[in-house]
């Protein structure tokens, strides 16, 4: 089994489809969890590692409806195909309530009042990790301007991966930019501004997301958790592989463009999302996909049983 579209989900998946086993031995199965997912932009690697593992794939287990679609038109058989929700939506729901006791909105002093009800202040959550964003200085000084409206408004908490720090430092991109935690030096109230902070755990950032005004980012996984959240999301790039968390969800494209981006965030802010979950986004896709396998894997037994080549002893006590 096989989880989304890293280079280790590729890997995986050519290598079992090219195992070499003992003669009459089956080869083991590939099962890939978030299957038909498409960007149609083969500059995006994982675009790359999309497509090839779904084709290796044996069994495809997809997330929403438009994934139906794509491997329809790319031709994989249909009785390999199975609608059965999101996995990572599975573990926001299990842990969304366990979020709240969660410290970081204390340690980023956003959190209003001290009466046992999780009221934050008004802020927004910023990630930026794509190669396309983050190692082109040109593109990624873009995004930063487009953040300036937001920025003089709003503090943004920015969890940043150490090599995107890296390239922040390398680009000198430094002044968008402001240490410490906001409401520090004492002040009573959180500063406006780009915060940058090291990368946060799950149920930290969770929290995060969850009681964020507004969610700013180039990750896929991000405008879905968004969507099923109710949290305005505006994703900067061209494209996305999820269009449902934009027909039916809260995020808006905004490409990479400055003026792209202010128009964006400026809408967003005055989105309060009601929109229901996309469908079978319910926190049940594991169990689906763990009774698929099960039949899968009963039927494969039984056709093992009917195929396999009889012991001489027993052929000749049936013939008797």
């Amino acid at each position: 089994m096989v989880v989304g579209d890293v280079n280790s989900t590729i890997a995986c998946a050519l290598v079992t489809s090219k195992i070499a086993l003992p003669k009459g031995k089956p080869r083991p199965l590939v099962a890939h969890v978030e299957s038909g997912l498409r960007s149609f932009d083969r500059g995006m690697p994982e675009e790359v590692n999309r497509v090839v593992t779904d084709h290796l794939s044996d069994l495809l287990f997809v997330t929403e409806e438009s994934g139906l679609r794509n491997l329809e038109q790319e031709g994989i058989p249909r009785e390999r195909v199975f609608l059965v929700g999101n996995t990572m939506i599975d573990s926001l729901l299990a842990s969304k309530d366990k979020a709240d006791t969660s410290t970081v909105l204390d340690r980023l002093h956003l959190r209003n009042g001290n009466n046992g009800a999780l009221q934050a202040k008004p802020y927004a959550l910023l990630t930026l990790h794509r190669p396309a964003n983050v190692d082109d200085p040109a593109i990624f000084k873009e995004i930063l301007e487009g953040l300036g409206e937001l920025a003089a408004t709003h503090p943004i908490v920015f969890p940043a991966h150490p090599r995107t720090q890296k390239q922040i430092q390398q680009y000198g991109l430094e002044s968008h930019f402001q240490s410490g935690a906001p409401g520090s030096n004492g002040q009573a109230s959180p500063r406006n501004g780009i915060l940058l902070v090291d990368p946060q755990g799950y149920l930290d950032f969770l929290c995060l997301m969850k009681h964020a005004r507004l969610v700013v980012t180039d990750s896929g996984g991000i405008q879905e958790e968004t969507t099923c959240l109710g949290v305005p999301c505006v994703t900067v790039r061209e494209n996305t592989e999820r269009p449902v968390t934009i027909t039916t969800g809260t995020n808006v494209l905004a490409g990479v463009r400055k003026e792209g981006i202010l128009l964006a965030i400026r809408q967003q802010l005055r989105q309060n999302s009601n929109n229901p979950s996309p469908y079978l986004w319910d926190g049940q896709a594991a169990g689906r996909i763990v009774e698929i396998l099960l039949r899968q894997l009963t039927l494969q037994r039984a056709e093992e049983v009917v195929t396999r080549p009889m012991p001489v002893a027993a052929l000749r006590e049936a013939k008797a």
